[in-house]
């Protein structure tokens, strides 16, 4: 079991014949994922061969829905033309859409999440500038690698990728459920209380990690949402304890601005909830240890 992404979802992806997203739509499905199709406009009609799998190229995410069933796509266009991408996607009410894009205006992700809304939010939308989500042994959309870990009963959410990928390497004796990058954006379509809860839900997955870093008041948010919703343990861990304020680190969204945002704050804020966090990545792996144990 796993959320939003199962061994049953069939992928297309937005961007396959282009060099990052025939790279790893590649990697996708040597991981064992469904991808069934790709959609550029200009390469209507022709197929792309990886390693003697043929996927067809359709023209619109609609024409790709129709003629394969898909309901999960996975977004690699350049930044000028992500907008159109994703909103291409919810017109087409395609389930999930998973935005790998980094760089991506932030009016523009304003502009197709408020889009979404008025759609009726048909769309999840992950991302942008993430590393997708992966239900390992599944299916896995996006660039999580697909040998870092086995399925297991750990659920993870992160705003960061490559601790996505630390926490998942560290654990991997236990194995994950589900792990998904949200991505650092200011402005993203699913949040760490959108994981959370889905987690909280899936009879598959036993406890939690969540990652987050300095930067607005998502943590502090999410650790007032576990307090009230969440029974199931949550060990925590947020990037960013000796940045300077002032500085944007990493992520457009990582800026502290005096006392808010801060990595202190936010660990105060999920320890009154109940998590315990770790103030290094392995000292959050070995919490989560003892949870499991």
């Amino acid at each position: 079991m796993a959320i939003w992404l199962t061994k049953d979802s069939k992928v297309i992806v937005q961007g396959i014949t282009g060099s990052e997203g025939s790279k790893h739509t590649k990697r996708m499905l040597a991981a064992g994922t469904q991808v069934v199709g790709g959609v550029n406009p200009r390469k209507a009609g022709t197929k792309v061969d990886f390693d003697g799998t043929e996927l067809p190229v359709f023209a619109t995410v609609a024409e790709a829905m129709k003629e394969t069933g898909a309901d999960v796509s996975v977004i690699f266009v350049p930044p000028a033309f992500t907008k159109s991408a994703v909103i291409e996607a919810i017109d087409a009410e395609i389930p999930l859409a998973v935005v790998i894009t980094e760089g991506v205006p932030v009016q523009d992700s304003a502009a197709f999440w408020a889009y979404n809304i008025d759609r009726g939010n048909k769309t999840r939308i992950i991302g942008p500038n993430c590393p997708g989500i992966a239900s390992p042994g599944a299916s896995n959309a996006g660039i999580i690698p697909a040998d870092i870990t086995p399925g297991g009963r750990i659920g993870l959410v992160s705003k960061s990728g490559t601790l996505t990928y630390q926490l998942m390497y560290e654990l991997r004796d236990f194995g994950f459920s589900t792990a998904v990058g949200i991505g650092g954006d200011p402005i993203i379509g699913t949040t760490h209380i959108d994981a959370l809860k889905a987690f909280q839900e899936d009879p598959d997955t036993d406890a939690i990690v969540m990652i987050g870093e300095i930067g607005g008041d998502a943590e502090e948010r999410a650790a007032e949402f576990i307090k009230a919703n969440v029974t199931k343990p949550v060990v925590g861990y947020i990037a960013g304890f000796t940045a300077p304020p002032g500085k944007t680190m990493g992520h457009a969204g990582a800026i502290i601005s005096g006392s808010a945002g801060t990595a202190d704050a936010k660990k105060a804020a999920l320890e009154a909830a109940g998590v315990k966090v770790g103030k290094t990545p392995s000292e959050t792996a070995r919490l989560m240890r003892e949870v499991m144990s």
